[in-house]
């Protein structure tokens, strides 16, 4: 009975040094793993409710400046973050969604100096709001949606040109520049490679690309990334990488399986794969704007 009463007890001791074992064990993993994943999350931009915060925590300079225009808009503003670096820094102008400046594209500016580079966010609303304001003035988004649409390229184009020869000219910038556009200002940014001859780089998040008789005008290499449920713009990747091959320009697409549309903005929509897209996406912009414009 004794003998039974202490190997039963044995064993008991045994089983609780083993489960201690275990929890110390799990412990110890979530020391290192939950900083791992926090790590991954924080090299890229905010979703969009994470963005007021992270702009409010940022070291960086940031400044809002007013660009002159030719035409009747005169006035342009942008916002401008410098990054933390000693010597000369490209410059990335950063085009706006559909949904106007908001704070999210501010963010990704922000993040964007935090790699390196110069980076600059125009409000292409600015004077098309009411009393003369921007994207802010607007009553909502559906208004903010409705005058983005309004926009003619030709207009766009005029107001990047002028956004590239302000900061290129800044004493901080070395004069190299590439576009990163999201949504409608990821095909603005496709758009624009076709008529600006001394772009360095393109990178198109999920927008839709140009007419194929556009492309031969291209001079600088463009990276697309894409959303694989997002028909809309992915049935126009097809054939304009088969185009550029054609005309041995350098276009990069990339289709993430299973997010949507806008996944670096809705990170958390789409049961984990926007948020792994945005993971995969972000490094290989950054990764491809430091080949081209460093």
């Amino acid at each position: 009975m004794w003998i039974l009463a202490s190997n039963f007890l044995q064993g008991e001791s045994s089983m609780v040094k083993t489960l201690s074992f275990i929890l110390a064990f799990i412990a110890a993993m979530g020391i290192f793993v939950l900083p791992a994943v926090r790590a991954a999350s924080d090299s890229i931009p905010p979703g969009e409710a994470g963005a007021r915060a992270a702009l409010d925590k940022s070291p960086r300079h940031h400044e809002w400046v007013n660009i002159q225009t030719p035409g009747p808009q005169v006035r342009l503003d942008a916002f401008l973050v410098y990054p933390e670096r000693k010597d000369k820094a490209p410059v990335v102008i950063v085009i706006h969604e559909i949904f106007g400046l908001t704070d999210w594209i501010r963010a990704v500016a922000d993040k964007l100096a935090e790699a390196g580079f110069i980076a600059i966010a125009p409000d292409l609303l600015t004077g098309r709001g009411p009393d003369g304001g921007g994207t802010d003035s607007f009553a909502d988004r559906d208004a903010v949606v409705k005058a983005v649409r309004e926009l003619s390229p030709a207009r766009v184009d005029v107001m990047l040109n002028a956004v590239k020869a302000y900061a290129t000219a800044l004493p901080a910038a070395t004069g190299r520049f590439g576009t990163v556009g999201f949504c409608w200002g990821g095909t603005q940014s496709f758009q624009y490679a076709t008529v600006q001859p001394s772009l360095g780089a393109a990178v198109v998040y999920y927008g839709t690309s140009p007419e194929l008789d556009a492309l031969s005008a291209i001079h600088a290499p463009v990276l697309g990334l894409y959303g694989g449920d997002d028909a809309r713009v992915v049935t126009t990747v097809g054939p304009a990488e088969i185009k550029m091959k054609e005309l041995h320009k350098i276009f990069i697409p990339h289709i993430y399986e299973g997010a949507g549309h806008g996944f670096l903005r809705a990170q958390a929509d789409r049961n984990g794969a926007n948020l792994k897209a945005a993971r995969s996406a972000w490094p290989e912009t950054i990764k491809f704007l430091k080949k081209n414009l460093e």
